[in-house]
């Protein structure tokens, strides 16, 4: 398939993609950090959606103004309240240009302004650690004719094989407030580095994608890993979050 991953500078999901022979691309208006910049087309990502015909549209949009972290800045009644609105306006935009240009579309952002607009599909919502990386990170994904991603907690009738790690240790506040140790040590204000370390793609998360994703057309041999899980998605788990 021809691929593109939208606003991904760290070439995570791509790389992903590349692996299982696909034509993958990354985008991003920052050059990209994943070594392959070949593979990157540095540039505004509606631009690159229509400049070719692509199979799948990754998106992962900035979420700054619109996760709930960012609340004390953007909540209704505070100054940049108008900011946060323009930017789901904007992001929406992006996901109908991306469904319109592609068969397979998927769009990717943590809990926060666009979750439950009438407009976007129900998310899936998954942590890193479901896929194999001790963090967390509540993380919404917004389908195209995409199946949910499959994980499992537990061994049961249908898998015997567990995706699911420890969840990864948290920091409490002086306030009492509890949020996972990575994502305490890298806070984002006035910090473009650690917001670009808090909105890269955990590989497990990538990699599900790819593994799971990659025969949509039939294009690519299924590794036995792969075939599994189609199974289980088709008899067991599809549709589950």
């Amino acid at each position: 398939m021809n691929v593109l991953i939208g606003c991904e500078e760290s070439q995570e999901v791509c790389k992903s993609f590349r692996d299982k022979g696909h034509n993958a691309f990354s985008c991003d208006l920052k050059p990209s950090s994943g070594g392959y910049p070949d593979w990157h087309i540095q540039g505004d990502v509606i631009e690159a959606i229509l400049s070719r015909k692509w199979d799948f549209i990754g998106l992962h949009p900035t979420c700054t103004k619109m996760t709930l972290s960012g609340n004390r800045h953007y909540a209704p009644g505070k100054l940049k309240h108008q900011e946060r609105l323009d930017a789901v306006e904007w992001t929406i935009g992006l996901w109908n240009i991306a469904c319109n240009n592609a068969e397979f579309v998927y769009m990717e952002n943590p809990m926060g302004a666009m979750n439950g607009d009438k407009r976007l599909p129900k998310p899936q919502i998954i942590q890193p650690y479901y896929f194999g990386d001790k963090f967390q990170k509540t993380t919404c994904l917004w389908l195209k004719n995409l199946p949910f991603l499959y994980h499992n907690s537990e061994i049961n009738l249908f898998d015997l094989v567990v995706t699911h790690v420890e969840r990864g240790e948290m920091w409490v506040a002086k306030s009492g407030k509890v949020m996972p140790k990575w994502f305490a040590e890298s806070p984002s204000t006035n910090n473009e580095g650690n917001r670009t370390l808090r909105s890269k793609t955990f590989p497990g998360i990538a990699n599900a994608m790819a593994e799971q994703w990659s025969n949509l057309h039939g294009l690519t041999k299924p590794t036995s890993e792969g075939e599994k899980i189609k199974h289980n998605l088709k008899h067991a788990h599809l549709g589950a979050p």
